[in-house]
């Protein structure tokens, strides 16, 4: 078993929010077996000095799509091209700091063996595959004129599902498939033709048949939802994570509080989409509603803030360019303090994966999944931005994939 040890860093402690000097880590094979204030005593153990760089957890993002075509492509991109591209989306999003993404949909099972068997050099993968959604639904993109059923259940990322058994067999398929959580659409969306985002989808028996064959499966549910009654069903219904949650209000608020239920917001891709969004198709109802939810995403976050929702973190970013995957964080940053927000990207985050103590943090036990940045990010967050720039060094599953600074080896 390989073994490492790290020296001379800053050591970002993201339970207490604050740098600790003069550790040192013992790494054995994807593990962190030792962290340690003082030396770690071994003649036989390869010494990396960081050069007094700040060592982090590595981040995590709760909500990708890797696997998606564009907006307006028809669907004449083969699946073949499709995994091929999501290996180029896969390796950027490490390179940049990502050592554990979340798909919302579309990535499936291939895609996490593939790396975890290394063809794909890529984060920890956590997968929905084909999300669950009602006919017009989130998950219906059939236009309007559209009068062919033959399509809907073959091809893109969604399941059309209607009615308690037909949702209870749609949960039971993903999960023989292999899936980490059902995802579903309990709302309306941006870039769905058929529905308003003030629409709900889904009934409550729906709901609490998709949450009951999840959980006896071992699997929890997230939900995309934007509007303040949804969120409230879905919360009640026993939805685990509420993707988005653009309109939420203080009673929604408070019944998420009250079934632990966790918030991710999206915000940076509204953001980009408004900017991009002309350039791959949208229609004037797409950029009305992008703008709804734009306006209304600092506003959601302050109000789950108060409410002591817990606050993960997610890009959402299907079609525009993937470097603004860490941007978001400054949006957060609007409402919430340095420490808070990286605290949304990597204990929270875990704790979203069930993966408390594994992911998200520096300590015994721990995944060694880990970045090395020049700076503190808990003064100066930008550092964690801009396309991985100031990351000059990522450690995932134990093994460096960048390092973009001399290592200084003392044995």
């Amino acid at each position: 078993m390989e073994k490492k040890i790290l020296t001379n860093f800053d050591l970002l402690d993201t339970e207490k929010g604050v740098l600790k000097n003069n550790y040192q880590i013992l790494i054995e094979g994807n593990k962190i077996t030792e962290v340690k204030k003082g030396q770690i005593n071994s003649s036989k153990i390869e010494k990396i000095n960081l050069g007094g760089r700040t060592l982090m957890p590595g981040l995590i993002d709760c909500h990708v799509h890797i696997h998606i075509g564009q907006f307006n492509d028809n669907k004449s991109v083969h699946e073949s091209e499709m995994t091929a591209r999501s290996s180029k989306i896969l390796r950027e999003m490490l390179l940049r700091g990502f050592t554990t993404v979340r798909d919302a949909g579309g990535a499936d099972y291939g895609h996490k063996m593939a790396i975890e068997k290394e063809y794909f050099i890529g984060p920890r993968l956590f997968v929905s595959g084909k999300i669950l959604s009602q006919t017009g639904g989130h998950g219906d993109h059939r236009g309007r004129a559209d009068f062919c059923e033959c399509a809907i259940n073959s091809g893109g990322i969604e399941i059309i599902a209607d009615g308690v058994d037909e949702v209870r067999k749609a949960v039971r398929e993903q999960i023989r498939q292999g899936v980490d959580q059902i995802k579903i659409m309990a709302g309306g969306g941006v870039s769905s033709p058929a529905d308003e985002l003030n629409n709900l989808q889904y009934s409550k028996e729906e709901l609490m048949a998709i949450v009951d064959e999840a959980t006896r499966a071992g699997r929890y549910v997230m939900s995309h939802v934007y509007n303040n009654e949804g969120i409230k069903r879905a919360s009640e219904c026993g939805i685990r994570t509420i993707e988005h949650g653009n309109f939420i209000q203080e009673d929604s608020a408070s019944i998420m509080y009250k079934n632990k239920s966790f918030l991710v917001p999206t915000l940076v891709t509204y953001r980009a989409d408004a900017e991009h969004g002309v350039s791959f198709g949208w229609e004037e109802h797409n950029k009305r509603k992008n703008q709804q939810v734009l306006d209304a995403g600092l506003r959601s976050l302050d109000i789950a803030k108060r409410a002591n929702v817990k606050i993960g973190y997610g890009s959402d970013l299907c079609w525009s360019p993937k470097y603004y995957q860490p941007e978001g964080l400054l949006i957060h940053n609007e409402v919430l303090s340095n420490a808070e927000t990286i605290q949304n990207i990597t204990i929270i985050n875990a704790e979203i994966l069930r993966m408390e103590n594994l992911l998200g943090v520096i300590k015994s036990g721990a995944y060694a999944d880990l970045i090395i940045v020049d700076g503190d990010p808990l003064k100066e967050l930008g550092l964690l931005c801009n396309d991985g720039e100031s990351i000059s060094g990522v450690i995932s599953n134990g093994k460096f994939i960048k390092k973009e600074f001399k290592l200084s080896n003392n044995l």
